[in-house]
């Protein structure tokens, strides 16, 4: 069987503007620059991407699964649907307690098994402290972009996630 190396990435911070606020409606959902450029970058470098990303907006009653998938396919044509595949926590702790829910690691374990993921050989791309612990439990590394938590990490640190692909992803 053949490993496959991965870039697991969150959403909110990383791939799209973080509003402070959810992104649940496609018209706020704002594409930082660079990802696009990146996500070719990362696919020519032969990993498979795959977002992994809480929304505890569905679970709060704020929206709703559909607005969330919305918002996923709007991102995918819009970056030639260069993601291969999209895992969401629609959980919160108010309501449910999941183990699927970042800091826990189920969601990157379930992808770790459907695709077959080289754990060692690959990367977890988030703005939170809870991305990096997720990460961690799974042996796979992290890195923190943006600038909020830094302090609470030990985990590399990039500007942006093209600065993180090029700093500390491709060799």
């Amino acid at each position: 069987m053949r490993l496959h190396k991965c870039i697991f990435l969150d959403r909110d911070g990383v791939l799209n503007k973080e509003r402070g606020d959810y992104t649940y409606k496609v018209k706020d959902f704002e594409i930082l620059e660079g990802v696009k450029e990146s996500l070719e970058i990362l696919k020519q470098s032969g990993y498979l991407l795959i977002v992994i990303t809480n929304q505890a907006g569905i679970a709060k009653g704020l929206y709703e699964r559909e607005d969330v998938s919305n918002c996923h396919a709007f991102f995918q044509a819009e970056t030639d649907h260069l993601i291969d595949d999209i895992y969401f926590c629609p959980h919160h702790p108010v309501t449910t307690n999941s183990l699927l829910r970042k800091p826990d690691s189920l969601m990157l374990e379930k992808a770790v098994s459907k695709w077959e993921v080289d754990t060692g050989k690959s990367f977890m791309i988030g703005d939170s402290i809870r991305d990096i612990q997720a990460a961690e439990k799974i042996g796979v590394r992290g890195i923190l972009v943006g600038d909020k938590e830094l302090e609470k990490t030990t985990a590399p640190k990039a500007k942006s996630l093209l600065d993180a692909v090029n700093q500390f992803v491709l060799d």
